[in-house]
């Protein structure tokens, strides 16, 4: 099954993220099928960029978002929203 789901980069008390579809017996920071956008969570307010289409995209074909990277698409979908 693929997962979209944060894969982590980043120094040490740094973390920032990538979002990215990935099978899910595959390790956390292990091999992807695609790079969807990444996540900073250290900025004020945190940053999320993010290619919905082709996050809509894998959601149609039976990807499933984790919980985080879920609530992550909504706060992306509400800026886009704000700035059309």
């Amino acid at each position: 099954m693929v997962r979209i789901r944060l894969t982590r980069l980043g120094a040490k008390k740094k973390p920032f993220y990538r979002v990215v579809a990935s099978d899910s017996r595959s390790p956390r920071d292990g091999r992807c099928i695609e790079q969807l956008g990444w996540y900073d969570p250290l900025k004020e307010p945190s940053q999320v960029k993010l290619d919905l289409g082709r996050v809509d995209y894998w959601i149609s074909v039976g990807a499933r978002p984790s919980d985080t990277v879920q609530r992550l698409i909504a706060k992306a979908r509400a800026e886009a929203e704000a700035s059309a």
